[in-house]
């Protein structure tokens, strides 16, 4: 079963979040809307960075015009984070809200899509949206001089929070300021290009001490690195749940 047909029969009523791979995940209200993080859907950085090791690894389960969602968020311009090639897809039914750090307006002009600025915002940290049954609140991220405007995002729908760090190191100073009740901490263990690494995110989960703890950013690309199995045996260590959720997988929040 494709990822899509498994989000739309989701029977309503449930809140659901799915793995779409590296770190894009989808969550699913209980009256149905769709909100996506930093999905990548096509091949464009093998294709647009030209090296073996950005290669796909992990198979495209997910094309743009197989979902309508109500909200897509972009958390920096890199192309793992904001598909070139799928983006123009996503919000091609000029009803799908994009939300997108300010460094990405660069790639709006590129893939002129102008015609699509109502449907358009940029975001910066600590500022709040508010979309059907999301309330979406931006906040500070910390993925180096390569996207010093990044963001992570922290997702609130039918009574529960999902945040996700977004590509970024581990800055526990920032971190203090978060809030306390998240259901679902989603961040990366790749310890590549400023990210945190296997034993970093574990650091943020004790700290935040959430419901569950789920790594992204790896598997999809050779030069990324990160092993779930040694963040799963450290948060093991420290009696911290995680979940190690499966491509395509969906799980009820």
């Amino acid at each position: 079963m494709r990822l899509a047909e498994k989000i739309l029969t989701a029977p309503l009523g449930k809140t659901y979040l799915f793995s779409a791979g590296q770190a894009g995940f989808i969550l699913k209200s209980k009256t149905g809307e769709l909100l996506a993080i930093d999905l990548y859907l096509s091949e464009c950085v093998e294709r647009l960075e030209g090296t073996h090791g950005f290669r796909r690894l992990l198979p495209q389960i997910l094309l743009p015009e197989e979902l309508e969602f109500d909200v897509v968020i972009c958390t920096h311009p890199h192309l793992d984070h904001f598909d070139t090639d799928a983006v123009p897809g996503l919000i091609a039914n000029q009803r799908t809200k994009l939300f997108c750090s300010v460094d990405c307006e660069k790639l709006v002009k590129e893939l002129h899509l102008e015609y699509y600025n109502r449907q358009i915002t940029y975001v910066a940290p600590k500022q709040h949206y508010e979309v059907g049954s999301f309330a979406i609140d931006f906040v500070d991220c910390d993925h180096g001089t390569g996207a010093p405007d990044a963001v992570g995002v922290i997702v609130t729908v039918d009574g529960k929070k999902v945040y996700e760090v977004g590509d970024s190191c581990l800055r526990l100073d920032r971190a203090i300021s978060l809030p306390r009740d998240l259901n679902v901490l989603i961040g990366p263990i790749n310890g590549a290009y400023g990210n945190m690494n296997e034993e970093e995110l574990p650091q943020l989960a004790e700290l935040l001490k959430p419901g569950v703890t789920i790594p992204c950013h790896y598997g999809m690309f050779a030069s990324h690195h990160g092993d779930p199995g040694k963040f799963y045996d450290v948060m093991t260590k420290m009696n911290l749940p995680c979940r190690l959720m499966q491509l395509g997988e969906g799980i009820v929040l």
